[in-house]
Parts: C-alpha cells; structure tokens; sequence
C-alpha cells in the first residue's frame, strides 16, 4: 500500500511550486503534480493524480486539473480508487469501461431531428399527398427543431414540450403563444411529435410515458383547443342558389369551371376532382371508383355517375397521352386555388353574390337533401365522403349503398337544372 504522507492543508498545497509530484496526504498515494505550461507566460499546471498498486503492478491514474477538482474531492475519489482496489478492482480500468460504455450509449442515442427525418422516411410516402408531407417537415422546422432539435430523444421531457406549446409567435402582425393565437397549428405540432417519439420509444431511443401525449397529461396542464379557438366551417353556399350559379358556371369554357361543376355535381371533396384521372371512371357501369390516396379516409369510394355527370365527361376533349380529366394548362394538375379564384372573379363580377368556397358544395348538397329530401343521414354522409359511425360500425358495414346513392345524386342534379 502507498505511504500515507504528511496531511496538506489547501493553503499549503497552493504554496507549492517546485515541478514534479507532491504528496499531499489524507489518502495514500494521493499527489499533485506541477508541470510547466505548454503556452508561454501562463501559470504552471497543477493536476491531482493517484499512485497505486494492484496484482503487483504499479499504476498512476490522474483525477483532473485543480482548476476544476477541489482537493475535498480529489480526495474523495481516491478513497473511492482504494475501496476499488481493495476488491480487486482496478479503478483506472473501471473508469475507462465506464467511459467506453457511455459513448457507447451516446453513440446508440438519437437527436429528436433525426428520429423525426427518420420517421417522415418511413411514413410520410404513404401521405396522401406532397402538400401535406410539406407541412409536417415545415411546422417541425418552424416550431420544434429549433427547441428540441438536437436533444436526444431520451432527455425530452414534459418542460420542452410546453417550451415548444408556449412559445412567443406572430399572427396577423400580434404576438402571442403559440398554444393560444395559432391553436390548430399547435396542436398538430404536438400530434406530430408525439408521433415521433412514438417512434422513437419503439426504436430503442427513449422509454417511459411520451411526454408530448395528451389525454390525462397536457391536457391538464394546457387549455382543449376546442376552449381556444373555435372551428371555422368553411363558407357554404345556400342550397337553393347552387342551381343559379351552375347555370352561368357552365357558360364558361374554361377547364376550372368543369372541374368546378364536376364537383357541385358529384357532391365530392375538390383533392379528388383535381386527381381524377380517365382509368377510375367507368362508363359501362357509369361509376368513378377514387383510389385511397386520393381520398382523406384512405379508402376506395365510388361515385355514382348520373345522366348531368356523364354529359359532362362527354363533352371534355381527350388529349393523346394525357390521363388527368381536369389538366392544367401548365401541364400538370388544376391546383384549389384555381378553383377558389373562379369563384372570386364571379362574385367580383357580379354574377352571383353569396358567399361560398369550392369546399363549401359538399355542405350545400348534404343541406338540400336534409331540408327537401326524406334520403336518411346515412345515405347523406356516404354521398359527400363523411364517415358514418365508429370504427365497430365502420368494420360491419358491407355496402358502400352505391345504388341508393345514385338516386339520391340524380335528384340533386335536377333539382339544380330546375332551380
């Protein structure tokens, strides 16, 4: 065992000058060792080290610089060296492991960012479309990344989350939290990276509760959205006005306003009239058959094709290799807000003056078959693409009722021609 020296006091030990190894007592082979500095006119350097013996071999194992290790606890760590060797244990060879093992760990870790990439990698191709896929990468990048970006997966707690929830931002020139003035924005922030953490808790990079989850913990500690902001419906127009304005929509040539009365008349969201494509509409069966990624459940929906539907595909020209039904002139295909600004000009114009969006048809048709029609609600949710029921429901529902739709959407047709 090594010598126990003389005990230092600090104040001496700062006295000491002389280059080379001082015992400095309290433990035995505890020392200080003093070198010239390596950068010209600075101070010589003082470090602590520990000289040892074990299985007959002698070993010095240094314990940091004096700058940064009080001598207490230069001390400490050589009585906690020595209860190792006393077990057999070689302390330098311990600490080494020990470093190895957590850069291993550190090495095995993943930043918030790159669990994130990893996951849009993986599951944003099945998005339905390029739009969305966008702004799951962007509202991360905006509002996330810059917060917990390159925080390990594992170190993310509830505090960076809210950090993230309750930061300052700005809308229409006011600044406010983000949880309060941008409620819808925030919260699909906070689905998305519960998503990714999500992930990561499976990939091995973070255990326990996922701290962006809502119900029963942000919940709690942040207002629902639904106290903040209120749902804003898109713009309906009144049913009983559609009629009207398809007779001077169809005075126009222009291919929007096909693509805008295929709309009114199929009673379906704009995404899938804007992706029609010639190969999903049969005309022997007179049906168009969406495909799921055209259509926001993710699922197949057919469309009953009624005399005024038909009529119209009729009459659109079939260009040699081009299979979109609604091309854009740009050659690719017609955007929404091509659709939204025919309808602008037309109200500026003066030929019809309610309020609506392209959106809003769907809202007209599901009204006028309510008010002016006994077809039952089922019938009227299946016809404008709404989901009827809960998911037990969903799973024993075996007919998409096309037929008894196709009745529902011939009535509306007329209705419009003689409205």
């Amino acid at each position: 065992m090594a010598r126990v020296a003389r005990t230092l006091s600090a104040k001496a030990i700062a006295g000491l000058t002389k280059f080379g190894h001082h015992a400095v007592g309290g433990v035995p082979g505890l020392y200080i060792q003093i070198t010239e500095s390596t950068q010209s006119q600075s101070p010589p350097s003082r470090s602590w080290s520990l000289r040892y013996s074990i299985c007959g071999k002698r070993k010095n194992m240094g314990l940091g610089g004096c700058n940064k290790v009080s001598l207490s606890n230069a001390r400490k760590a050589a009585r906690d060296a020595h209860e190792l060797i006393a077990k057999g244990i070689d302390p330098a060879a311990e600490r080494k492991a020990a470093k190895a093992k957590a850069t291993t760990t550190k090495a095995s870790q993943k930043t918030f960012k790159e669990c994130a990439e990893a996951y849009m990698l993986t599951h944003l191709k099945t998005h339905r479309s390029t739009k969305h896929q966008k702004q799951w990468r962007s509202t991360l990048e905006q509002y996330a990344y810059p917060i917990i970006g390159k925080t390990f997966a594992a170190d993310i707690t509830t505090r960076e989350i809210l950090s993230i929830l309750q930061q300052k931002t700005t809308k229409s020139g006011q600044i406010g939290v983000f949880w309060d003035i941008k409620t819808e924005t925030a919260t699909r922030v906070r689905e998305r990276i519960e998503s990714v953490l999500s992930y990561a808790k499976v990939a091995g990079y973070c255990s326990g509760e996922n701290p962006a989850r809502w119900k029963n913990h942000l919940a709690t500690l942040l207002p629902a959205p639904s106290k903040i902001q209120s749902v804003k419906r898109q713009p309906a127009m009144p049913y009983f006005k559609c009629g009207a304005f398809l007779e001077k929509l169809r005075l126009k040539e222009a291919i929007g306003a096909k693509a805008l009365e295929f709309l009114i008349l199929t009673g379906v969201r704009s995404r899938c009239v804007r992706l029609a494509e010639w190969e999903e509409v049969d005309l022997l069966k007179n049906i168009w058959v969406i495909p799921p990624l055209h259509t926001k459940a993710g699922k197949e929906h057919r469309v009953p094709l009624v005399p005024q539907t038909l009529h119209l595909l009729n009459s659109l020209p079939r260009i040699a290799g081009e299979n979109t039904i609604f091309p854009s002139p740009r050659g690719s295909n017609i955007s929404d807000s091509t659709l939204s600004k025919l309808m602008r000009e037309m109200r500026n114009n003066g030929e019809f003056s309610s309020l609506g969006v392209p959106h809003g048809f769907r809202s007209s048709l599901r009204d006028w078959a309510a008010e002016l029609t006994n077809y039952p609600e089922e019938l009227r949710k299946v016809a404008t693409m709404h989901t009827v029921g809960d998911a037990v429901q969903q799973a024993y529902q075996r007919t998409d009722l096309l037929e008894k739709r196709r009745d529902l959407m011939k009535d509306w047709a007329t209705y419009l021609d003689n409205a």
